[in-house]
């Protein structure tokens, strides 16, 4: 038997709900929090199921009707079903459990949520593309959230930039006209102020013919067109010859005036109008003051090193990707920006015996990976680093280190909170502040 009713008693970290069979716990997409539900197994593990729901029995006071016609098909959005509210909710709920399960730490003070505009809102992401011989076209969307190996069969997508969210099956039509259908991979794209680009993955080298035609799309809808036949660095333009990508963080909100360009690949914030009301939070929990010199680690771009250097006497903002940093230090120079340095430094090896480590610090800014920062942990901060602000993509990895800033280095973790990053997803994007005991 397949077919199970159950109450939903709890909700995982992905978003789906969780019920209990005969003491197993089981996964159920589609689900929420205090429903009754009837749900299919569709895959068994030892330790537990995964399901679908086919039937609401007691329906959620919160759910409500997806925007998105694709929703439950498509693996982009987890919680559409659920009010916006309840969503950030969730996410605070998660941030909680992993501060008090894995740190064995909680802030003194709960910051109040971020939240911004949840459509439209992706500015950067990967579309998959395949040939279907069946359907006899080729698909272009995110993958199906029931089966990751297939792609979604979607037209368009209500949280992507909307300059090309609506255009999503217009994609596929481009690429099933392409003598290279078979052999497209993967889209791309990158959204700046101004431009959005598409960076086409082809296995084999493109046809005059599909040169053209691309060309003809991007001048159509105002695209530009980059081709990637390798790796990253072979990543070019087609059309036009030279485009740019920037966005500019504008004054207003404790924010300085800073343009940051950036090539199609390059590692940029999803959620233009949340980087900037979390870099309002930053400065605001940093306090940055003129005299202050400060340490900007996993700076990517600069997102946050150059407005802070508006404001203190000396910055250093460290990343492991060359690309970045070369790109980092160009901001800082169109930005006319003199009192910011950048350093290559993979910070998963140990980097005490580099110039920057040794130096004293008054302020740190941690923005790792998923991964988190635990290995910086192990030789900074120095005694004299009174104040960091961690910005996490990842709760179980900030819980971690907050238990060794507070229990080895001497911290108090001050406040902490949420930051929605990635709506409709189960996502959380959060934020901490520690200060010297």
């Amino acid at each position: 038997m397949n077919e199970f009713e159950a109450p939903i008693t709890d909700v995982s970290h992905d978003g789906r709900g969780v019920a209990r069979i005969d003491g197993k716990t089981v996964f159920v997409s589609g689900a929420l929090l205090g429903e009754q539900v009837r749900f299919r197994i569709r895959k068994r593990h030892r330790n537990f199921d995964e399901a679908e729901t086919i039937e609401i029995i007691t329906r959620s006071p919160h759910r409500v009707e997806p925007r998105c016609s694709h929703f439950g098909q498509c693996g982009g959005c987890s919680l559409q079903h659920l009010d916006a509210v309840s969503q950030i909710e969730a996410k605070q709920r998660v941030l909680v459990d992993n501060f008090a399960r894995i740190g064995k730490v909680e802030p003194e003070n709960w910051l109040p949520p971020l939240t911004d505009e949840a459509w439209g809102y992706r500015r950067k992401g990967r579309l998959s593309v395949r040939s279907v011989a069946k359907k006899g076209r080729v698909l272009v969307g995110f993958r199906e959230e029931s089966n990751p190996r297939f792609v979604a069969d979607i037209l368009h997508c209500d949280v992507v930039h909307p300059a090309l969210g609506p255009k999503i099956g217009l994609l596929g039509e481009l690429v099933g006209s392409m003598d290279a259908a078979a052999d497209i991979a993967q889209i791309e794209f990158a959204a700046g102020d101004d431009t959005l680009a598409l960076v086409f993955r082809h296995l084999k080298p493109l046809s005059e013919r599909d040169r053209t035609t691309l060309v003809a799309f991007g001048q159509q809808h105002g695209f530009a067109i980059y081709l990637q036949p390798g790796g990253i660095s072979s990543v070019h333009p087609l059309w036009p010859e030279h485009p740019r990508l920037a966005f500019r963080i504008p004054a207003g909100e404790g924010v300085d005036d800073v343009e940051l360009e950036f090539q199609p690949l390059d590692f940029v914030q999803v959620n233009a109008g949340m980087n900037r009301r979390m870099m309002a939070r930053t400065l605001e929990l940093l306090d940055p003051q003129p005299q202050d010199r400060v340490l900007d680690l996993f700076c990517g771009l600069g997102n946050f090193t150059l407005p802070l250097a508006r404001r203190v006497a000396e910055v250093t903002g460290v990343e492991g990707e060359h690309g970045l940093v070369m790109r980092a230090a160009e901001n800082a120079k169109r930005n006319g920006i003199a009192n910011a340095n950048f350093q290559v430094a993979n910070l998963f090896e140990d980097q005490r015996g580099t110039d920057w480590a040794r130096k004293h610090w008054d302020k740190v800014l941690l923005d790792p990976p998923r991964a988190g920062a635990d290995k910086v942990l192990d030789y900074l901060p120095h005694k004299e680093t009174g104040r960091i602000v961690y910005v996490s993509c990842h709760p179980a990895s900030l819980a971690r280190d907050a238990g060794i800033l507070v229990n080895q280095h001497g911290f108090r973790l001050v406040s902490a909170g949420v930051m929605d990053m990635f709506p409709h997803t189960a996502h959380v994007e959060s934020i901490a502040l520690f200060e010297r005991r």
